[in-house]
């Protein structure tokens, strides 16, 4: 049983460690504790993490956040996954830094990633892992907000808030959307 895990991002030296890229620092430290490495591939970087008799595709789309839509699709499609095994893991403005939501569908929340895959696949019927980013900025600097690096504070409590992503993650695979939402959405 295959399973497709997207971490939403920008490429490029300029984008790495912001904000906006929490979705390929959680798939980076995921692959890095299952001991795979990322390798260049159409439409982004690809991983592939086995996890009791479950094949876990990573995918860093390299099409910008903007067109991630294209990259999830065509993942979905060459390795014939359901939507139903797709997790989009991405930034959320509207949650304080660190916290953690696992949706089984939603909107997009203003959220140019998430607005191109709804458009891309014609509905938002996949499932979510949100990671809280805050929303500290500024009236007119949410653009500089989101693209900045974490502030010193949020640099120094990321590493366990990443490790509790994987830990999501694992868990959406193993038992399911719903059972991992009771397990974690509290927390």
């Amino acid at each position: 049983m295959k399973y497709l895990i997207v971490g939403l991002g920008n490429i490029g030296p300029e984008y790495q460690d912001t904000r906006h890229n929490i979705g390929f620092t959680i798939l980076d430290a995921f692959a890095k504790a299952s001991n795979v490495f990322f390798a260049d591939n159409r439409y982004g970087a690809t991983a592939t993490v086995k996890l009791k008799g479950k094949t876990l595709v990573l995918l860093k789309p390299s099409t910008f956040m903007n067109l991630s839509g294209n990259a999830l699709r065509y993942w979905m499609q060459k390795e014939n996954i359901p939507i139903e095994r797709v997790l989009v893991v991405v930034d959320d403005l509207a949650l304080p830094f660190g916290t953690l939501r696992l949706k089984p569908k939603g909107s997009d929340a203003g959220h140019n990633g998430l607005k191109n895959i709804q458009e891309v696949l014609g509905h938002n019927e996949y499932a979510r892992l949100r990671f809280g980013i805050g929303n500290g900025y500024p009236r007119g600097g949410q653009v500089d907000y989101v693209l900045g690096r974490w502030t010193d504070e949020q640099q120094a409590a990321l590493p366990p808030k990443v490790d509790n992503a994987g830990e999501i993650i694992r868990s959406f695979c193993l038992s399911g959307v719903e059972l991992t939402m009771t397990q974690y959405n509290n927390k």
